[in-house]
């Protein structure tokens, strides 16, 4: 059981850092964040024994060390009993009765939940637990797969607000012409703050149709965060044995008022164990054991949680992409909608016709870039850029206007 000690040293190894960066919205840091912070602290709770003490401790005869029968039953697989044969007295005949009926708990006919008589020749259905010896390993890759979306999103982007951002960091506090160093930090001088927009601005002119693909890769990357919480429901639920997709909904109904808990079906506390040896005339012998599964008491705590937060990510994941919809066919359409997607990057009295003019002259990509740029940079600077751009257009406009004329003009000479 020292193997899963390892995944202790992760407490003192993970490191939750500000992202300097927005490159994604809040529904994404839900699946690369919330969620992957969800499997590591979970990973870390089933191999923590100061919270629990030891994973499991076996009761059999003498005949075998406590010690040994404790590694044994951990390393191979405990199992529950389903149906344990109960007769109404000794004399009449026996029948089976189901192992998690409450009235047999309530009556003391059942010592626990799923533990009944067993015996060498028994024929009764058994259901084996193995999974416990996997649920670290198994949580932590599952929190690093929850990752990968977000390193795909990385490379895809490409790195193009950072460049922009880095550019206008501080820019805001440019009041003097010449620059000041603060800390680590430095402050741009006035000079210094109009090349950079001026620079950002001729990037995004310059810049419109080689990124056209930015938003479509984000957008897929999105698809791809719900479609991986379905994966993730369907693995969690093979991984269980197939009683992971409706474990939520059942714990709901059931309520507090059951004696029988329904998770002592998926995580039982007390399993049975069977240990064979041989003996001193080389005749195998039967060693049975009844394990307390302390692990479990943790395990059913986080897989239903885990179960209502897959429900809670799927919907924010889907509502995500409705919202993502309405930008495409408000976006260039509306001021209104604009008004409210800038409202904190536009402070005072800017008219957001500016950003629909930017979105109705060019594409939706280039409408959401500029909407993670005011995530990024100060709203004044954004404030100014905005303008800039609006003003650059307009120019753009007005010069291609005379060809125009021009090129009709010579369609009739």
């Amino acid at each position: 059981m020292s193997l899963l000690k390892t995944f202790g040293d992760l407490k003192g190894t993970i490191k939750i850092k500000p992202q300097r960066y927005i490159i994604d919205n809040w529904v994404f840091k839900l699946h690369y964040k919330a969620t992957v912070i969800f499997f590591l602290v979970g990973s870390i709770l089933v191999t923590s024994r100061q919270y629990i003490g030891e994973h499991i401790r076996c009761i059999s005869d003498k005949g075998v060390p406590d010690h040994v029968m404790n590694t044994f039953c951990f390393f191979t697989t405990t199992f529950t009993v389903p149906y344990v044969n109960i007769s109404k007295d000794r004399l009449e005949q026996m029948f089976e009765i189901k192992a998690m009926d409450a009235n047999l708990l309530d009556t003391g006919n059942l010592a626990h939940p799923g533990v009944g008589p067993y015996g060498i020749d028994s024929n009764e259905p058994v259901i084996h637990h193995a999974y416990y010896q996997w649920v670290p390993f198994v949580l932590f890759f599952q929190g690093l797969m929850f990752y990968l979306t977000h390193l795909l999103w990385k490379k895809l982007e490409g790195g193009r607000l950072r460049y922009l951002v880095d550019s206008l960091r501080y820019s805001a506090f440019s009041l003097q012409e010449k620059e000041i160093k603060v800390g680590s930090n430095n402050i741009p001088s006035k000079s210094t703050r109009e090349q950079k927009i001026n620079q950002v601005r001729q990037l995004f002119i310059d810049g419109m149709y080689i990124n056209k693909y930015w938003a479509v890769k984000l957008m897929i990357c999105e698809i791809l965060n719900l479609l991986h919480v379905v994966l993730q429901f369907y693995i969690t639920d093979k991984f269980l044995g197939g009683r992971f997709n409706n474990l939520g909904s059942t714990v709901w109904a059931q309520g507090l008022d059951s004696s029988v808990d329904v998770l002592d079906e998926v995580f039982p506390k007390i399993t049975k164990c069977t240990f064979h040896k041989y003996g001193p005339s080389g005749s195998i012998q039967y060693h049975d054991a009844m394990c307390v599964m302390a692990l479990n008491i943790i395990n059913d705590k986080i897989y239903t949680g885990l179960w209502f937060w897959f429900i809670f990510l799927f919907v924010c994941s889907i509502l995500g992409l409705i919202w993502r919809v309405i930008t495409i066919i408000f976006h260039s359409r509306s001021t209104g909608f604009n008004r409210l997607v800038f409202s904190n990057s536009c402070p005072g009295k800017q008219n957001p016709w500016n950003a629909l003019n930017v979105s109705y002259y060019y594409s939706y990509t280039d409408w959401l870039f500029l909407v993670y740029l005011a995530k990024n940079i100060d709203s004044l600077v954004f404030k100014e850029i905005l303008l800039g751009i609006a003003e650059d257009l307009e120019q753009k406009k007005s010069m291609k206007q005379p060809l125009l004329q021009a090129e009709e003009l010579d369609k009739y000479t």
